[in-house]
């Protein structure tokens, strides 16, 4: 075997392989045995043929060509071994000649990250206040949701219920006909067009109105933009909310109950700093990250960047499947080649990329690592909320690429966490949060069962993590 190397740079080595006859031999011996239980040889039974007698019968260049699929990436793997190469990625391969086989390997090499300056990065993190105007919006949205649809003998009025009869036509075509229809009129509705609501103010229970609107230039059915409707309305009942008195009582019967109005806002400001802390997480983590990415260097091999969006490619691929939807129906819905969306996705792709390695780098130089035991400990807290499903939940986590999954997980979340504190982003302890032990794990038990998600931090799919 002839082994050159046509380029070598700081990111990536093209090398040419060309196989002496001996180098082929086994692997010409196992794509015989695949042919011969496939093709029919008169005389013989499938799979009974001797190879010279297949040889003779299919030709040597179809023995090759059956065995290129592991003959190339078999014979790659030894050379990337003897020359002591290791690929960042799955290189390019291109096949140059077949007799005797020989081929180019373009092989993406360990990207070259320098973090910078990264320890002097610095971001303001704005204190987390909840005000009583905010508690009073969501006391009010819990007396509306609490509250029942009670009928009225007045006009409709914005924010009642009403059962209607809607007949539309655009042109003597009929475009709507609603019978008995349940609808909310709101001063800024614009459905079923703009304006309806409006119309609707004030009419009685029986009463049937005609009114005419403009359809807008952007409705979705082209053949009526821009035309009139003419509407025949007729209000059958007129409901208003009935609400509670916000009391004792109100605060007793909101969900699983409060001993009194002051409990319940102490639960609702408690709920919206939760949320509010965690928002501002996310913005300490997504500027932190932001003022890395300006500090680091990186140089890669443009093959990685393709083979990253490769990957978005196929994961959008993926996701159009599970819709029941085609890549070429989807491109066709919204006017690009294959082509001019790849070019699109590839900014996305190289930030995406360029993410993932600042952040292992980051790991890297702050130590960051995930012991056997603290991935265990996250699949008993995964299994542990699995109710009824908890035996096939963990048998579905014990799989060596779940656990992978859950490690890139958590040195991500702690490699986020250690950047926000080295961009000096960290939450404060405000003087009306717990800080004794107990309680501040009550706390994290309560943002957990809130849902406040990890942050989201792009992983390469074949890549080595960190």
């Amino acid at each position: 075997m002839i082994v050159t190397k046509e380029s070598v740079t700081p990111t990536d080595i093209t090398l040419n392989v060309t196989m002496a006859s001996e180098d082929e031999e086994p692997f010409i011996g196992r794509s015989y045995r695949r042919l011969a239980s496939r093709v029919k040889i008169p005389g013989f039974r499938p799979g009974k043929a001797p190879r010279s007698i297949v040889e003779s019968h299919l030709g040597r260049t179809a023995l090759v060509q059956e065995a290129l699929e592991f003959m190339i990436p078999e014979t790659l793997d030894q050379v990337l071994s003897d020359e002591d190469i290791q690929a960042f990625a799955d290189p390019q391969l291109e096949l140059l000649e077949i007799e005797p086989v020989s081929f180019k390997a373009i092989v993406p090499l360990e990207p070259l990250v320098d973090l910078g300056d990264f320890r002097s990065i610095h971001v303001d993190r704005e204190p987390v206040t909840v005000s009583d105007d905010q508690v009073d919006q969501v006391i009010e949205q819990l007396r509306s949701e609490a509250a029942p649809w009670d009928p009225v003998e007045r006009p409709v009025q914005f924010g009642d219920l009403l059962n209607l009869n809607v007949d539309g036509t655009i042109e003597g075509e009929q475009a709507i006909n609603d019978k008995e229809v349940d609808f909310i009129p709101q001063e800024d509705n614009p459905m079923p067009m703009p304006g309806f609501s409006a119309n609707l103010e004030g009419m009685a229970a029986g009463e049937t109105k005609e009114f005419s609107l403009s359809v807008p230039e952007d409705h979705n059915q082209e053949e009526y933009a821009g035309k009139d409707c003419q509407f025949k309305v007729e209000v059958l009942s007129i409901k208003e909310k009935l609400l509670a008195e916000l009391d004792d009582e109100f605060a007793k019967g909101i969900r699983d109950g409060y001993e009194n109005m002051e409990a319940l806002k102490d639960f609702v400001r408690g709920r919206i700093r939760e949320d509010a802390e965690a928002s501002a997480e996310r913005q300490a983590q997504d500027a932190s990250l932001q003022e890395l990415l300006k500090t680091a260097s990186i140089q890669a091999s443009d093959l990685i960047y393709q083979r990253e969006l490769d990957h978005m490619y196929e994961e959008r691929e993926r996701s159009l499947r599970s819709q029941r939807m085609d890549m070429d129906t989807y491109l066709g819905y919204i006017g690009k080649t294959s082509e001019e969306w790849r070019e699109e996705l590839r900014p996305r792709a190289e930030e995406r990329l360029n993410t993932y390695l600042v952040l292992r780098k980051l790991a890297q130089e702050e130590d960051i690592e995930v012991s056997p035991e603290d991935i265990q400990s996250e699949i008993d807290s995964i299994v542990a909320t699995a109710g009824d499903s908890e035996e096939s939940m963990r048998g579905s986590l014990s799989s060596e690429s779940a656990r992978e999954s859950i490690r890139s997980s958590l040195v991500n979340r702690q490699v986020m966490t250690r950047l926000v504190e080295i961009a000096g982003a960290a939450a404060p302890v405000s003087d009306d949060q717990p800080t004794n032990d107990d309680n501040a794990e009550d706390t994290e038990e309560e943002t957990t069962a809130a849902g406040s998600p990890d942050p989201e931090v792009p992983e390469q799919g074949a890549e080595p993590d960190a």
